[in-house]
């Protein structure tokens, strides 16, 4: 979208990751008009005058502004940290959670292969118990 700097609205930009996590930036209009700079009449010692207190108001309004733009600005660079770190946050935990310990996989699935391979075993030793009776029964 298009933003004109010297409208009367608004800014508002999300910062955040959530619903209401928004900053609203609203510039006054600094413009020759708005300022009252546009109608200095220097070419009397009563507009000279007039000029001067005008000016005064308008580099007063002006410096206001100039804050609100500097807390804006570090608002903004604090945002900016935040959501770095928090990403980077992110990124580490899915790492961790994609990245196996391959040693203590192997490890765990050689024991649980293990103890298979001997559940077979006895399991086999179990069934010919029964054919080797059979055999001394009939024998």
């Amino acid at each position: 979208a298009d933003v004109k700097v010297l409208d009367a609205g608004p800014l508002d930009l999300q910062i955040g990751a959530n619903e209401g996590q928004f900053m609203e930036i609203r510039i006054q209009n600094l413009s020759p008009q708005a300022l009252g700079i546009d109608k200095i009449n220097l070419s009397t010692s009563d507009g000279a005058q007039k000029a001067i207190t005008v000016v005064d108001n308008a580099i007063n309004m002006i410096s206001s502004v100039r804050s609100k733009l500097g807390a804006y600005q570090n608002r903004l660079e604090h945002t900016v940290a935040n959501l770095s770190v928090a990403a980077e946050n992110m990124t580490a935990s899915l790492s961790r959670i994609q990245d196996a310990d391959m040693a203590a996989e192997m490890s765990e699935y050689t024991q649980k292969n293990v103890i298979s391979q001997a559940g077979i075993a006895m399991l086999a030793q179990a069934n010919q118990r029964p054919q080797q009776i059979l055999q001394l029964l009939q024998g």
